[in-house]
């Protein structure tokens, strides 16, 4: 009896090893993939979650997460020091980040290009009954130009700078998408700026109770901002996007890039770019803007280097990289 007891307790013994063994071999083939996105009231987060679902079912061992961040700036940071893998970024910001310029004080951020998303569009939105109709009319008015450490903030203040506007010229909340629109509905703000793709919830929103404006830029306007930014273009947002906007608005686009962490491994990217482009259909019943997120489009309109992984990827479906791109 003595011994079977004692066999009894190895045995035991034996096949917990062996559940733990299966349970850590199986919890290293899972990895984590978590994506910087933006606030809930733009198009980062339900992209960014259309992204998280393709990986997490179509990339073997992959659980990926969009996680609600301050957007561009943030997530170029977030991916430097490893908090996040990816992460969804205006254009203008991921280069400056990469070369270390404007916000990032000098300090280069080690990033790669892993994708284009879609262009941004510069709204500028007011209500009709203000009577503001010319970006230079927000000196000494309330704005939000976006929240700190967004691409919007971001871009609103390279805008602002390139136009002559002095940053102390106006009084600036600095409040995410949801939040500036509720401001615009209460009162609380004259102006709120948004740098997103063309048909975002919370303006929508906002235009069904509330007639809007949407300012448009000048050509001489528009002409200091792309002579002070080389990543901005000149682009129209279409007249009937949001109720009471029938005519076409002078502004300016800028596109999105999804960066990575330089140090991500080759084949990984590579899965997860493949993953991306042959699910493009998923993310297009998600957004329309998807439509834009093409390996065509990756070396076309990257402002920086391409991670390797997304290289492979590109050279295998015939898509020829340019040198500006190689890391």
């Amino acid at each position: 009896m003595k011994n079977t007891g004692t066999k009894t307790v190895f045995l035991t013994i034996a096949v917990l090893c062996s559940v733990l063994l299966i349970a850590g071999s199986a919890s290293a083939r899972t990895q984590f993939v978590s994506i910087g996105t933006g606030g809930t009231g733009g198009i980062y987060y339900p992209y960014g979650g259309g992204v998280a679902e393709i990986w997490s079912k179509f990339v073997p061992g992959v659980k990926a997460v969009a996680e609600v961040t301050g957007a561009s700036v943030e997530n170029v940071k977030l991916a430097h020091k490893g908090e996040t893998v990816v992460g969804e970024v205006m254009g203008d910001v991921a280069e400056a980040g990469y070369k270390g310029t404007g916000k990032f004080k000098g300090k280069k951020h080690n990033i790669l290009s892993m994708a284009i998303m879609y262009p941004n569009l510069l709204q500028i939105v007011t209500l009709k009954k203000s009577g503001i109709t010319n970006i230079e009319q927000i000196k000494g008015r309330h704005i939000s130009s976006g929240s700190p450490g967004s691409g919007t903030n971001f871009m609103a203040e390279n805008v602002f700078k390139a136009l002559g506007i002095p940053l102390n010229s106006y009084k600036d909340s600095r409040l995410s998408f949801t939040e500036s629109a509720n401001a615009l509905r209460d009162g609380t703000i004259d102006v709120g700026v948004w740098s997103v793709g063309p048909g975002t919830s919370s303006i929508l929103d906002l235009a069904t109770t509330h007639d809007i404006h949407i300012i448009a830029f000048t050509p001489e306007q528009t002409r200091k901002i792309l002579a002070a930014n080389q990543n901005y273009s000149a682009v129209e947002l279409a007249g009937g996007v949001y109720r009471g906007i029938d005519q076409a608005v002078s502004t300016i686009g800028v596109w999105n890039v999804m960066i990575c962490q330089k140090s991500l491994d080759t084949d990984m990217v590579y899965k997860l770019v493949k993953a991306l482009y042959e699910h493009q259909g998923y993310l297009l019943k998600i957004h329309p803007s998807a439509s834009y997120t093409t390996p065509e489009n990756a070396v076309k309109y990257s402002p920086i280097p391409l991670h390797p992984g997304t290289i492979k990827y590109l050279k295998e479906t015939g898509v020829a990289v340019p040198a500006r791109l190689m890391p």
